[in-house]
Formats: C-alpha cells, sequence, structure tokens
C-alpha cells in the first residue's frame, strides 16, 4: 500500500506515520507538509533514511502538487489543519484557508484519481455537550468556535462529495489527544514545561472544562483499523471514554513533577468556551474491532516523562521572554 500523509510532520500525523511503518514496514508513504506552526520534521528522525519514506514541503491547497502526488497513492489521509482554538479566535483566516480550501484541494485530487480519502475531524464539531448524552454519529453538528466551524464545513465538503461524486471517503471524529512531540501550546505539554520552570499554570475560567483524553497512540491505529475496513461514506467517532477536567489534569501533573498546585493560575475565560465534550465510540468498537490500549494514567505519566528527558526537542519551540513576561501564554516561535 502507498498512502500520502498530508500534515505527516504535525503532531498526529508524524505518530500517524511511526506507527504505520512500524505496523507496515514494508508499506511506501509520501508525507505532505508545509511545515506551518505546530509542524516539525524532528518529529520523524527515527524514521531515518527509510527508503519507503519520501517528504515534500507544500501546500495542500497547491492544487497542481496534491494532484500530481495523489495519482501515485492508493490512500489520502489528511492531518493537516490549522488547530488551535484561540489562535482561531484571534484570527479566523488561516483555519478557513487550510481547513476547509485546504480540504476541497484534496477531495478534487480524491475524486479524479479514484482514491480513498481518509478525512481526520475533531469531536468539536458537535459542540458543547454541557449535561447531554455524549454523541454519536447522527448528532447534530453545531460547532462553536471558527476553528471546530472550518472542521464541520470541512465534514460537510466530505460528505457531500460522496453523496454527489461517490468518492471513497472515510470521517473521523477523535477527543483530546496527547502524547510525545506535542506542539507546546496545547495543554498538557504547556503545563508540563511551564511547570518544570517554575511559571504559572492558566487555566480558563474554573477550570472544570471537561475534555475525554486520548492516547495519540490509540487514536492512529484506530486510523489505520478504518484504512483497512472502513466503510466508506462513514463517520466514526473515536475517544478512549477518559472524561476529565481540565484543572484535574494540570493537578495530576503537577504532582507527577512534584510542584505545588499553588502554580495554578486561573485567567479569564475564552469566548465560546464550551463546558464539555463526550462523544460515543460505540460504533468502531462494534463494527470495526478497535479499542484503545492504552491505560490513561500511565500513558499520562510516560508523557511527562517523555518532555522531561526531551527539552533538546521542545526547547527551541519555546520563547522564553513571553514565558516570563506573560505568565497566562505559552508563546511558541
Amino acid at each position: 500500500m502507498k498512502i500520502l500523509v498530508c500534515g505527516g510532520a504535525g503532531f498526529i500525523g508524524s505518530a500517524f506515520i511511526r506507527n504505520h511503518f512500524n505496523n507496515h514496514p514494508k508499506d511506501e508513504i509520501i508525507n505532505l507538509d508545509s511545515l506551518t506552526i505546530g509542524s516539525n520534521l524532528l518529529n520523524l528522525k527515527q524514521i531515518g533514511q527509510n527508503q519507503n519514506y519520501q517528504f515534500f514541503k507544500e501546500d495542500i491547497k497547491n492544487q497542481e502538487i496534491v494532484n500530481k502526488l495523489a495519482n501515485d497513492v492508493d490512500v489520502i489521509v489528511n492531518f493537516a489543519a490549522e488547530s488551535h482554538v484561540d489562535r482561531s479566535i484571534a484570527n479566523p483566516k488561516p483555519f478557513i484557508e487550510t481547513n476547509i480550501l485546504g480540504t476541497y484541494s484534496l477531495l478534487e485530487a480524491t475524486k479524479k484519481y479514484n482514491k480513498l480519502f481518509i478525512h481526520v475531524s475533531t469531536d468539536e464539531v458537535y459542540g458543547d455537550a454541557e449535561d447531554l448524552d455524549s454523541f454519536t454519529e447522527k448528532s447534530l453538528i453545531k460547532p462553536s468556535n471558527p476553528y471546530s466551524a472550518t472542521k464541520a464545513s470541512a465534514d460537510h465538503l466530505v460528505a457531500a462529495y460522496h453523496r454527489t461524486y461517490n468518492i471513497k471517503c472515510i470521517t473521523t471524529r477523535c477527543t483530546n489527544n496527547f502524547g510525545p512531540f506535542q506542539f507546546p501550546e496545547k495543554l498538557i505539554p504547556k503545563t508540563i514545561i511551564r511547570a518544570k520552570k517554575n511559571l504559572k499554570v492558566p487555566l480558563y475560567g474554573d477550570g472544570n472544562q471537561i475534555r475525554s483524553w486520548i492516547y495519540v497512540y490509540d487514536h492512529v491505529q484506530a486510523i489505520d483499523d478504518l484504512i483497512l475496513r472502513g466503510v466508506h461514506g462513514q463517520e466514526y467517532n473515536i475517544t478512549a471514554w477518559n472524561e476529565i477536567s481540565n484543572k484535574i489534569i494540570v493537578e495530576k501533573i503537577l504532582k507527577f513533577l512534584g510542584k505545588s498546585d499553588d502554580l495554578i493560575e486561573h485567567v479569564k475565560d475564552r469566548p465560546g468556551h464550551d463546558r464539555r465534550y463526550s462523544i460515543d465510540a460505540a460504533k468502531i468498537q462494534n463494527e470495526i474491532g478497535w479499542k484503545p490500549k492504552h491505560e490513561f494514567e500511565q500513558a499520562l505519566n510516560e508523557t511527562v516523562e517523555w518532555y522531561e528527558q526531551n527539552q533538546e526537542w521542545w526547547e527551541p519551540l519555546v520563547d522564553d521572554n513571553s514565558l516570563h513576561s506573560q505568565p497566562w501564554t505559552l508563546t511558541c516561535k
């Protein structure tokens, strides 16, 4: 099998490549990534000089290069996305361009060359679960911020291309990922890094916003399983059922690092902040046979240990001056 991975230098995309080569060392992977914020080729350092791996630095909106690469593969997996909610609130335009127009470019190539397209979306398209039951794939799409709205738009485009052009496609909607190589602006690595530097760790509002967490290698294994056994035209929720508040996540990290909860600093909540995300993954478990393999507490501790032992990876990504001048943020280079 030959796979075009879009956004393969990012956190989840690079985990997919590493995991796929571990499972299928004879397969070929082409990595297309524009290397914007959040992407890092050091995430794939262990791939080394693998003869079955190629990298192209280019934007998924470039239809010419997308068509050229798509023509030579069996599957297109799209991880390429702007994904940080705070940045989407500050400036939605890059999110519209990458998440909607970029997906359109890939869909056009999928249609032209009759490939299988795996669209990697997010549970955030369902919006705030609050006190509702967990969302299923049949639940209403109701995004709350520019990031999730652009992902929801892309989801609808994929569904429309399947209905109109009968393309082969699968959409995945996963909960919050964590693990090694996650970009420092995200909650878990930001907490680890700031705590190691004895800086205040920011929590929006009361910190009781609930997210469901999954170890990144469980997520990418689900995608691998769907490539082989997923039903075309379907959506699949992916979760490990770990619903935990942001405050408890931060407290667990601080405890593991031997730091005081006094480092926690509650800051003004962001606009449109959803209180709870919750999805039901019964469909992928029952129909595909996937289930998470990693226990949450152990995976979280291993993630903290990885950041402790790999400071040379994250240190160049962090603007140390801004760390000290703005205690509520972690600015990345």
